[in-house]
């Protein structure tokens, strides 16, 4: 999410371009890496995204900073980190997920009425139509509920607001909840070494990265910098001729990239432009993540599943989240990948209409002429 040039009178200095912004920009993401590296030497969870986010969430709710974090930087943490999820799925894994379809598709359609519900609350509590709110819990990424919210006529402001701290809360809360319930780890973690001893093998994961998502963008599959690259290297894996994964320095370069765009959305102006607007975002984001863990827990009570497993594949987060989130606590990073692909092959293509008809409902309530 880009800031707009401000307008005549503005107390804001416009943003920093040229030069200024790349070096700005460069040192951003300087102290964003060494916000990870200190999350990890005290063993917390997610450090490579979490401490950057948290770090850069904090500066850009200051005093307006001259400086802009552009969405095309999102793609390349989600490239890297799905490329590195699809090497995960192995033929054995194939035969697994196929035993557990029935408790996978469940849970994603009981995540999806939790969803409406909290849509439901915030609608009434904020004054915002059902279709605005429902667009603001909807899983899928800020930038692409934010076009929907535009394509539908819909002021796209609350939506992106409530979109970020939706994702915000749930990489930040949950693993720390994990951690609480399970006691901290252990903090002597083998450091991150710059390790690029196979570069050819980086190279060749990019490149199935990228062209995968161009791909798939130009099929017009939803969230395609997850899916192609993940689906495509997924493919190469079952067949036995995936190349090797990504050393670990790349995979925290990732994170840092994903953890820093992501704080760097949590703009001061739209979070204090409305005070009320922002704490029902707060409270109904908790409301959310605490709906599908119940609603987890009661699934894994009925299926002798694990709840954590299914906590996490239940979570309201993104896809790419999830699975650094599982791979950090030792879960099946599959298992969890596939409970939200799921969900997003479900849920992803049926937003648009699932709007449209809101939409539509709203209008005949209020007796306005609905367009064709």
């Amino acid at each position: 999410m880009n800031v707009p040039p401000p307008a005549p009178g503005s107390p804001h200095p416009p943003a920093a371009q040229g030069a200024k912004a790349m070096v700005g920009l460069a040192l951003l993401f300087a102290i964003s890496a060494c916000a990870g590296w200190a999350f990890e030497r005290i063993g917390a969870p997610l450090p490579w995204m979490i401490g950057p986010l948290m770090l850069t969430a904090g500066v850009f709710m200051g005093p307006a900073p001259r400086l802009t974090v552009p969405n095309r930087m999102r793609p390349i943490g989600q490239i890297v980190v799905a490329t590195q999820v699809g090497l995960a799925f192995s033929p054995a894994a194939f035969n697994m997920l196929a035993d557990l379809a029935l408790v996978i598709v469940g849970t994603a359609l009981a995540t999806g009425a939790c969803i409406f519900i909290v849509a439901l609350v915030l609608a009434r509590l904020a004054g915002m139509g059902l279709a605005q709110a429902f667009l603001s819990c909807a899983p899928t990424s800020p930038v692409e509920a934010a076009t929907m919210a535009t394509e539908a006529g819909i002021d796209p402001t609350p939506v992106i607001f409530g979109q970020t701290i939706r994702l915000g809360m749930v990489v930040v809360i949950l693993p720390f909840a994990m951690y609480a319930l399970d006691g901290w780890p252990d903090v002597t973690r083998a450091p991150i070494t710059f390790n690029f001893s196979d570069p050819l093998s980086i190279l060749v994961l990019a490149g199935i990265g990228t062209t995968s998502a161009w791909a798939f963008h130009a099929l017009r599959v939803p969230n395609p910098n997850f899916l192609g690259p993940m689906s495509v290297s997924a493919a190469l894996a079952a067949s036995g001729v995936g190349p090797a994964p990504y050393p670990p320095v790349v995979l925290a370069i990732a994170q840092i990239v994903l953890g820093t765009w992501l704080g760097a959305t949590f703009k001061r102006e739209i979070v204090t432009s409305s005070l009320k607007s922002s704490l029902l975002s707060v409270a109904t984001a908790l409301l959310l993540l605490m709906l599908c863990s119940l609603s987890a827990v009661g699934i894994a009570a009925l299926s002798d599943f694990d709840w954590k497993t299914l906590v996490l594949g239940a979570a309201p987060g993104g896809a790419v989240e999830m699975a650094l989130t599982a791979e950090f606590l030792g879960q099946s990073v599959v298992l969890i990948t596939t409970f939200h692909l799921v969900r997003i092959f479900i849920f992803m293509p049926n937003i648009p209409w699932i709007v449209k008809l809101i939409l539509r409902h709203d209008r005949r309530k209020e007796g306005k002429d609905i367009p064709p």
